[in-house]
């Protein structure tokens, strides 16, 4: 069998951070056009295989190609994570686990198995890192929709190898409270923009989690103030100031629920000449289990499912009515982190299901 550490390894050494793919997506490009039975076609920097056996089912394995930027830090062995490094049986570099581990799962199958018991498009896509307007799944989408169609679908994001159901979804708000300025001298003269923020963080840091259970996964709804912004002068009293939150909605709310939740917690602190506007939004996703295809990935992993608190592009497919899951290997807790790692009971076991489930079906 193929060392699938050692596969991660060498695309970890295709650096392939956010915008700067290319290089990495042509090798793959050439790798995937040299196999007989697959199909493959580039959408910009995005690469769709797949196999035209007229299976029942289609099944899409996505991962995304690209990496946050790299990591130069002193402490590091030739102090930065760019290049792979492996030890034992633990390889180090960027993207080991988010997500050139799902990649390499993904790439072994392409090239490996011939006669799947439904067909396969894997897809590998672009600048999944950085805002959604960029995001290599939406530009597919709008190009060749075609490309996309699938019974169901499979996300490399990092999950250690166990099934991190659905996904939460995510909005940024911008609320401006406005004030009166005057002289710190005299400030009763005036209405001080900053202290009426203070109500609102109040109620934000008092927040309690909703937490409800879909499917038979909890999850987990947060809201959090992440940047804060006013001030005039240091002898003037504020008349504008700007609060930021970030809010996590459990899948059982449509991103219009979630709003008006925000908006109603807010509503008490604010007055007529305050605004609130939604910054961006991205809906979220359920769990999403019952296709027989994602029914048998669950049974491969011994039923062991826990929720996904953050976002992914699992959402993207099912609004594209493509019930989705993430599985992958490595672990999300060191994803974006200088010291990124990936083990190999790790990959083995996230591959070890994927290729049960490819040449067996449902």
């Amino acid at each position: 069998m193929t060392d699938l550490l050692a596969l991660t390894a060498e695309l970890v050494d295709h650096t392939s951070v956010s915008f700067e793919e290319q290089a990495f997506v042509e090798w793959l490009e050439a790798d995937l056009r040299a196999l007989p039975h697959l199909t493959v076609e580039r959408v910009g920097d995005n690469l769709i295989a797949r196999t035209q056996l007229g299976r029942d089912q289609r099944l899409i394995l996505a991962g995304h190609t690209d990496t946050v930027p790299v990591a130069n830090d002193p402490s590091l062995v030739g102090g930065t994570n760019q290049h792979a490094r492996i030890e034992g049986d633990t390889l180090w570099g960027l993207g080991s686990a988010d997500m050139k581990g799902g990649l390499a799962c993904f790439l072994h199958i392409a090239r490996t198995v011939t006669e799947p018991a439904v067909d396969l498009t894997f897809v590998f896509y672009a600048r999944e890192e950085v805002a959604q307007e960029h995001n290599g799944l939406r530009e597919i989408e709008a190009k060749r929709p075609d490309l996309l169609e699938a019974d169901c679908a499979i996300l490399g994001e990092p999950t250690d190898g166990i099934i991190e159901a659905g996904c939460q979804g995510a909005m940024r708000f911008e609320v401006v409270f406005a004030g009166a300025r005057a002289h710190t001298a005299r400030p009763w003269m005036g209405r001080n923009a900053i202290h009426r923020m203070a109500a609102v963080l109040t109620e934000l840091s008092s927040y309690e989690a909703r937490m409800p259970i879909i499917d038979g996964c909890e999850y987990r709804e947060a809201i959090q103030a992440v940047h804060v912004e006013g001030g005039v002068a240091g002898n003037v009293v504020p008349d504008r100031a700007a609060l930021r939150i970030h809010h996590r909605f459990a899948p059982d709310r449509s991103s219009e629920e979630a709003e008006s939740s925000v908006r109603a917690l807010l509503a008490p602190h604010l007055d007529d000449d305050d605004t609130v506007r939604v910054m961006d939004q991205s809906p979220a996703c359920p769990p999403s289990l019952t296709h027989p295809l994602l029914g048998k990935l669950k049974e491969l992993c011994g039923n062991q499912v826990k929720s996904k608190l953050g976002w992914t592009d699992v959402a993207g497919f099912a609004a594209l009515g493509i019930p989705a899951t993430n599985f992958g290997s490595g672990a999300a807790t060191v994803a974006h982190t200088k010291d990124e790692h990936l083990h190999r009971a790790s990959i083995e076991r996230t591959y070890a299901a994927l290729i049960t489930l490819v040449t067996d079906g449902a």
